[in-house]
């Protein structure tokens, strides 16, 4: 695989799912035409725009003027950042606030945020008047490659990330490149990570392009959106084939059942962002992967060595404040969404980019697998 040549248009993914397909709009300085965009998908309709305090002072004024220069009227509902908007309190303050705004069942609610706003926005326009549709337009690179695409929204539960939603499908992606400048660093490393998951979990090629030119997508420009092209398509191929995740989709989840354990054991707190989870649940993975002789410790080094290089964390003890015992951290993995009749299921790797399900994972072989890890032991 090699660098991209520079793209004078946007880069369009379709997401083929019949009558619900959609696209996903790759770009720099999108958020421009985003009225004009809107106006096309539903000529007419009142927009609901549910965003977060800090991405209100960023890019808030210039959406409702994309809207406003289209001749759509729009309401604002500004939530908290933060992990911890995806609660019922702020659930019920989006859902009541969009019924507010007399949004009806022909109109349009626009997520504008990262991951949070997106689940958050899209599980409220799945309930409000039993469905909205709603737009994407993601502004973290983890949303943008990720979260912003195939239609799981939802909030989280005091047992654990993500236990409480639904599946429902944008009818819009907008992913405008120029957001992401505003990123701080950590948080474009923490998006990062779920660029590396597809090549770890499916394209052995498109790794070994980071590890080379993963500088590259960190500064900008082409590079970086042929990435997002590379991790959407990847992605809108698996959900077209596997919308409600009864087999393939539970593919992307590598490294989400370690990560979403550790990212509760913190509190959904700023001690371990959700993408450093997923890295750090994805050496796991692999080292756990490698412990059962599925690969070569050489590969799962290779794995986290990249994500090491990138500043992401790859260490247990890189965790500020320190990790719970291992009981602790199972009780988490057992409220996995993936868990059925009570056993764990676990994505492992055959290799870089051959990810696969297993089912049915001894409970106690992992608990050992983390008393290991939690005692600071190598691969």
């Amino acid at each position: 695989m090699t660098a991209p040549l520079r793209q004078s248009e946007p880069i369009v993914v379709p997401v083929a799912l019949g009558e619900r397909s959609y696209d996903i709009v790759i770009g720099r300085g999108l958020l421009a035409g985003l009225g004009g965009r809107i106006k096309a998908l539903r000529g007419g309709a009142r927009v609901a725009i549910v965003t977060d305090e800090t991405l209100a002072g960023l890019h808030l004024g210039a959406a409702e003027s994309a809207l406003k220069s289209a001749g759509i009227d729009s309401a604002r509902i500004v939530v908290p950042a933060g992990e911890g908007s995806k609660s019922y309190a702020t659930f019920e303050k989006v859902c009541e606030a969009i019924i507010a705004a007399r949004v009806e069942r022909n109109d349009l609610v626009i997520a504008l945020g990262g991951g949070v706003i997106g689940d958050l926005a899209g599980f409220a326009a799945s309930s409000v008047r039993r469905g909205l549709d709603y737009v994407q337009v993601p502004t973290t690179l983890l949303a943008q490659v990720d979260s912003s695409v195939g239609g799981k929204t939802g909030i989280n539960s005091r047992l654990g990330k993500n236990l409480i939603g639904a599946f429902h499908q944008p009818a819009l992606v907008i992913a405008d490149t120029a957001l992401l400048d505003t990123l701080p660093k950590r948080e474009f490393r923490a998006g990062y990570a779920e660029v590396a998951k597809y090549g770890l979990l499916g394209d052995a090629a498109f790794f070994s392009w980071l590890e080379k030119d993963w500088q590259d997508v960190f500064a900008g420009g082409p590079a970086r959106e042929h990435a997002i092209a590379v991790c959407c398509r990847g992605k809108a191929g698996i959900v077209a084939r596997d919308e409600r995740e009864t087999s393939e989709r539970a593919l992307l989840n590598l490294g989400h059942t370690f990560g979403h354990a550790l990212e509760a054991a913190c509190g959904f707190s700023g001690r371990l962002l959700h993408g450093e989870a997923v890295a750090l649940g994805m050496v796991l993975a692999l080292e756990f992967s490698a412990h059962k002789g599925l690969i070569s410790a050489s590969e799962a080094k290779r794995a986290a060595a990249h994500l090491a290089a990138v500043g992401l964390p790859t260490h247990l003890k890189d965790v500020p404040g320190g990790m719970p015992a291992a009981d602790v951290l199972m009780d988490l993995i057992a409220q996995d969404k993936k868990v059925k009749r009570g056993t764990l299921t676990f994505i492992f790797v055959r290799g870089i980019g051959q990810a696969f399900v297993e089912n049915n994972v001894s409970a106690a072989e992992v608990r050992a697998f983390l008393d290991r890890k939690l005692a600071g032991s190598c691969i």
